[in-house]
């Protein structure tokens, strides 16, 4: 077999995967939940496997937001933002398996420039915006085969901050209903 097709394949195999992941998750979104019931580790899984998912959302900042009012916000942004930054390493394995896989648009041509000029940054930055686009920003980074590290870094510190948001945002409804503030 050559090279190419050799590639071809093992892309193959991992879109195949990525996708069946996906599908997997949300048939199972129900039972998922139930890991909250774990603390912090099942924040952390319910975040992992919401980030995993390609294209298609699961609610895990609503989660992150509902747990902000029961556990400590800070751990419950930490685990969270480790598990979804983790979690996104599947979109860009998309990206990483072929570019030919990859629909180019100006969108993603102009993801890709910032991407070339700022590098973990902008993987950043993008991972604190709530948007279901970051599988998309995955792609690019894994097109242009940035280092899986330096993608990482960006994924989790972004999705760090993002949760904060969210969990304190939690945290903070709470404290302004009298009623279950006791």
């Amino acid at each position: 077999m050559s090279e190419t097709a050799k590639q071809r394949v093992i892309s193959a195999l991992i879109i195949f995967g990525v996708i069946g992941l996906t599908a997997l998750l949300i048939a199972n979104r129900q039972q998922i939940q139930k890991f909250g019931s774990l603390g912090y580790p099942g924040i952390f899984l319910i975040a992992l496997l919401s980030s995993a998912t390609v294209l298609i959302p699961l609610p895990g900042i609503m989660f992150t937001t509902a747990m902000g009012i029961v556990f400590n916000p800070f751990y419950v942004a930490v685990a969270a933002g480790l598990g979804a930054g983790l979690g996104e390493i599947s979109g860009y394995m998309v990206g990483f398996s072929g570019r030919e896989l990859v629909n180019k648009t100006a969108w993603h041509e102009k993801v890709e420039g910032w991407i070339k000029k700022y590098g973990v940054w902008v993987i950043m930055v993008m991972a604190i915006i709530p948007n279901p686009a970051f599988d998309l920003v995955g792609f690019s980074a894994g097109v242009l085969k940035m280092p899986l590290w330096k993608f990482i870094v960006g994924a989790v510190v972004g999705n760090i901050i993002k949760m904060m948001l969210f969990a304190y945002g939690g945290a903070g409804i709470f404290s302004f209903i009298p009623a279950l503030a006791r």
